[in-house]
């Protein structure tokens, strides 16, 4: 059956005083194809541009800035000077920041406009913890013609969210460890072991992120304390800021001794992002962000990623359909495919006390 999909994209513009604005998503896209082929010509091509649309574009901007944005060095080709550069980091830090927002919106506006079809499907609802495994998952059921109502929220939101029956399922994570107990104590003042039950998506691995060959020597979380350590968080109420505190006490590290522990970004990638551009030295969360964006990963622990269900709502025909999706080959080998994930329990259906002791 017919479907309808919503995509919602960040975009900017730049603009000096009255002067008429800059559209950068043409001038990115042309920036990113110099970085890759080295060459304006071949840039051009890429992204569909004339070669003379693609010159004044670049000459507009460089008018705009006052300044050059690209290098032209003897055997080297054409290079992204550091304005450039900054160009489209900054680009990649707003998409990083506001993807996941973007598309839990797009996922709300498609069930509203879907309810006012004559056809209306029932939808499942997904609040959860944003993470690699769970965007694959989407594009999964997506491709299996699933109606998905997905809301991206922090790991306490979305359990919260299901025990007051706002979703059908919560995406949280738990560390493996000794840190499990505090972790799932804080979680079960909304989990009922007589009433929910627990779907593992995938296994994962948590550490610090830091520039590309670790220049500052960074091992541990001894190091924050550094004060000369830009240091970027997430969001409070994140499962990953809560993992965070509860190693730093045991670590005997208080978070006023943290140079920007008071900060707040929304995912992994966004906290990645903000390394990759240079505005903070050392961040904590998964692999696959610092893989994305060429940083250096120190792991710290592994952890499980679960969606949270009702246990009545285990046999309905949408669970079920979602279920096998999530024991498929083919999911598990997408999992598998995310620097720092593991699909080998992907799909296994627990109860608390089978998950947890």
């Amino acid at each position: 059956m017919y479907r309808l999909k919503i995509h919602i994209r960040p975009h900017w513009e730049i603009s000096f005083d009255q002067a008429s604005a800059l559209d950068t998503a043409v001038l990115l896209s042309l920036l990113l194809a110099v970085e890759e082929t080295g060459s304006i010509a071949h840039a051009a091509k890429t992204v569909k541009l004339s070669y003379r649309y693609a010159w004044g574009l670049l000459r507009e901007a460089e008018n705009l800035f006052n300044a050059p944005l690209l290098n032209k060095g003897r055997g080297k080709g054409t290079q992204l000077t550091p304005l450039a550069q900054k160009l489209v980091w900054a680009d990649r830090r707003i998409s990083a920041r506001l993807s996941p927002t973007l598309e839990s919106l797009a996922s709300e506006l498609e069930s509203e406009l879907g309810k006012m079809s004559s056809q209306a499907l029932r939808v499942l609802r997904i609040d959860a913890s944003h993470g690699f495994a769970v965007a694959a998952l989407l594009e999964q059921l997506n491709e299996a013609g699933m109606p998905v109502e997905l809301r991206y929220r922090n790991s306490t939101d979305a359990v919260a969210a299901l025990s007051r029956k706002e979703c059908d399922l919560a995406g949280f994570h738990v560390p493996i460890g000794r840190f499990q107990s505090a972790a799932m104590a804080w979680y079960t003042r909304w989990l009922d072991p007589a009433a929910h039950c627990l779907i593992h998506l995938a296994t994962r691995d948590q550490g610090l992120f830091t520039a590309p060959g670790n220049p500052l020597n960074i091992h541990d979380l001894s190091d924050l304390k550094r004060a000369s350590l830009r240091f970027v968080n997430r969001q409070i109420g994140s499962g990953t800021r809560m993992l965070l505190e509860l190693m730093l006490n045991e670590a005997k590290v208080t978070t006023a001794d943290i140079n920007g522990f008071n900060s707040a970004e929304f995912t992994h990638s966004a906290v990645a992002a903000y390394i990759a551009s240079g505005m903070a030295d050392v961040g904590f969360g998964i692999r696959t962000a610092a893989q994305r964006f060429g940083l250096e990963f120190i792991p710290l622990l592994r952890e499980r990623y679960f969606f949270a269900v009702p246990v009545t709502s285990v046999t309905q025909p949408m669970m079920q359909q979602l279920i096998n999706v999530l024991q498929t080959p083919v999911y598990h080998d997408k999992v598998n495919e995310l620097t720092g994930y593991d699909a080998g329990d992907t799909g296994m259906i627990l109860s608390l006390s089978e998950a947890f002791g």
